[in-house]
Formats: structure tokens, sequence, C-alpha cells
């Protein structure tokens, strides 16, 4: 019996996520072929691997038992497809977002192996990455590890680069905007915006609150991402509130970035890959990240969720 390693996958998704519509976004397919795979899958072995009704998806017994051996085929298949690449195919790198600092990993990384070619995305979250590189369509992200599911923490190596502090975008004309840091006690008075509304982006959604728990800050109620830039500066000055960030954003025209203290909140940046990865791009960028020194440095009397805390405890 040969089964296509698609269907296998199609199978995990759906079983992770118990749900036809958001495993077929985590694999960007669209519902009804994703259906279409997982009955081509129960003919081919002959059971019935998910009880389904209008409310609810629930695993059978056959598909309790495939599961983990699904998952360890899958392991398997893509540790044997990225050793046989080596650095002949495009590693695709899922930077997050143009405006923050990891954009400089890249560059570093292309000039230590001029004979790999690295690809970068810029997805968003690393929500998205993460559900990128299971699906096959990205090989590396960055972005708060701690943050994802369990389940997809299972399936993914994290190697934690970055230690960054925390900021706030202000849009022009909000309150916070004329102090050249801001207080998190301060913070406290006005809504943060820590784009609950972004599927992409739920690991920073969890920072965010998990932040405003600790220092009795007010969440702001969701709204719909904007992509870009451009659409940033149009959300903020419709929203008008103070959005949760990092710092590394350097200047942007419209809005202000201020630093929070009192104490320094930080967010553990990890590159994220899955594992049996092989691939001249990814040595470089472990190199690129090796090089700088001081992006791991904690400074006194910080802010990290405990979460974050035992990862950091584990890269060293």
């Amino acid at each position: 019996m040969d089964i296509n390693p698609r269907l296998l996958r199609v199978f995990v998704a759906v079983a992770e996520e118990l749900h036809f519509g958001r495993a077929a976004a985590r694999l960007y397919l669209a519902q009804q072929a994703l259906s279409r795979d997982v009955r081509r899958l129960e003919e081919h072995l002959g059971v019935v691997l998910f009880t389904r009704s209008t409310r609810q998806v629930q695993l059978t017994e056959a598909g309790v038992r495939l599961t983990p051996l699904a998952r360890r085929l899958l392991a398997v298949h893509d540790e044997l497809v990225s050793a046989m690449r080596g650095a002949a195919g495009p590693l695709l790198v899922d930077l997050n977002s143009p405006g923050a600092a990891l954009p400089r990993y890249l560059v570093r990384a292309r000039e230590l192996a001029p004979e790999a070619e690295i690809v970068a995305r810029f997805h968003g979250g690393l929500s998205a990455g993460a559900a990128a590189i299971l699906a096959g369509a990205a090989d590396v992200s960055f972005g708060r590890f701690a943050g994802l599911a369990a389940e997809t923490r299972a399936r993914l190596v994290q190697v934690p680069v970055r230690l960054h502090p925390m900021a706030v975008i202000l849009p022009e004309g909000h309150p916070l905007a004329r102090l050249e840091q801001v207080p998190l006690g301060v913070l406290a008075g006005y809504p943060l915006d820590v784009m609950g509304g972004n599927p992409n982006t739920t690991e920073w959604t969890d920072l965010g609150r998990l932040l405003a728990e600790e220092f009795g800050l007010t969440v702001a109620e969701p709204h719909a991402p904007p992509i870009g830039l451009e659409e940033l500066l149009v959300y903020m000055r419709r929203h008008g509130e103070a959005v949760l960030t990092s710092m590394g954003w350097g200047e942007i025209d419209g809005v202000t970035v201020r630093p929070l203290v009192d104490p320094v909140p930080l967010s553990l940046v990890s590159l994220v890959h899955r594992p049996g990865l092989r691939h001249l791009g990814l040595t470089a960028l472990f190199r690129a990240v090796a090089e700088e020194e001081g992006w791991m440095h904690r400074p006194a009397g910080s802010w990290l969720p405990a979460a974050d805390e035992a990862l950091l405890g584990a890269g060293r």
C-alpha cells in the first residue's frame, strides 16, 4: 500500500485542529480539497478516522492510533527531503516584518554562504510562519516560540536568538507621544492594542495579554489587522490606540515609537525550523546569529514571562 505523504499531512492537521476549516487554512487548501483527501486516506486504510457533526470533529479510535505514527512518518519524510536537497534548492525564510531588525541576519547569511539561495518572505507572525513550515511552504521563521500551541512546538526546533525590549507605536497626537520613554504604570491609563484580531500573530497577542495581566494594563478591543506599513498608519489614525511592538523599527513617518520601562518588558525571539532540516543557508543563518553580541543579555530588573524564561534557560 502506497500512501501519499500529502494525505497524512492533511490528516495530522485535522487531528490537531479538530476543525476542517482551520486545518484547511493552516495548509492553504480549499476545505473541499481537504475533505476529499481525508476521504481518500480513509479509503486507502479501510477505516474511519473522524466522526463529524455540525458542532464538532472527533478522532475515532483508528484516528487516535494513526496520529503519532503519521507524525513520525512525516518527520522522516521531511528529513529525507531536506538531506537530499542540501543547498540545491532555496531556503525560504519568513522574517515576519521588513521593519524589524531580523533582515540583518539574512544579509549576513548571504555573505557567509553566497552559493546558497536564501529567499525572504514577510508573512507577519510566527503563528502563520510555523503553520507554513509544517505545511512545507516555508523552511525557517522567527518569533515568540512560547506562544505557539504545544502540539505545534513539539513538531519544531527552536533556538533563542534575541531578547527584544518592547515598545509602543503611538499615533500622532497621542498623550504618551511626548514622553521619551513610557513607564508601564503610565501606560495602564490607556488602551493597549495587542493585535488581538490578527490570527497570524496569536503568539504576540498572548505575550501582550500576559504583560497586561502582570501590570494592570487595559487590552484594547480586537480590530481587523492591517497589512503593510501604509495600512498600519491608516489603522492607527482610525483607532488612535497605542500598539504593542518591539524596539528596532526605527523612524516611521506619521507615528512615534517609544520604549516601555519600569520595568523593561522583553520578548524572546527564536529561530524556528522543522527537525532534520539540512541546508547551507540555515548553517549560515546560525553563524550570522552567533556573530551578534549582546542581544541575549537580559537587563537587570526586566520582565519576561515564565514560559519564555524556561526557553531562554534551555537555549543556554
